[in-house]
């Protein structure tokens, strides 16, 4: 497999797609938040004094995938198409946080659906933080992605929850 982002000094630069054609790209990642039962049912009520936890993570997400180029060094700038982000209760202590993003471009989305998940999670902690503060962030992963010349992906994943 030949490595592309190394150019020929052996030094990271960014990837040239302009040769490439562009078409439809989507990408679902997923993560974990483990907490104590009473910090989700705090979550779940309301009851998290700096405010709706779920509500403002979901746009985190939103924002981190959409600007993913400036935080990861060799990213493209993309159009994005879409960018959502579900939240689903494993147990009464692991939130499920799955971020889907779609473009129509030369380069995928992998790296903007894995940040929005990051920042998603990250948001929960901060929000938690008083009320706990051993919250743990875990399971970060790629779950599938579509479009592009490598083609479509898919993990085989074992759930931990």
């Amino acid at each position: 497999m030949e490595l592309t982002h190394f150019n020929d000094e052996g030094r990271a630069r960014m990837v040239d797609v302009s040769e490439k054609a562009p078409t439809m790209r989507r990408a679902l990642a997923r993560g974990e938040v483990r907490m104590a039962p009473a910090t989700a049912e705090a979550i779940r009520t309301g009851g998290v004094p700096k405010g709706d936890v779920l509500a403002v993570a979901q746009v985190a997400g939103i924002m981190a995938a959409k600007r993913t180029w400036e935080l990861i060094p060799m990213c493209h700038p993309l159009q994005l198409t879409g960018a959502d982000l579900r939240f689903c209760w494993l147990s009464d202590r692991v939130l499920e946080i799955t971020a889907e993003v779609r473009c129509k471009g030369e380069t995928g989305v992998e790296m903007e659906a894995l940040t929005a998940v990051s920042a998603a999670a990250l948001t929960v902690y901060d929000m938690c933080k008083a009320l706990q503060k051993d919250l743990c962030i875990t399971e970060i992963a790629l779950v599938e992605k579509t479009g592009g010349k490598s083609g479509d992906y898919h993990r085989k994943e074992a759930r931990h929850g």
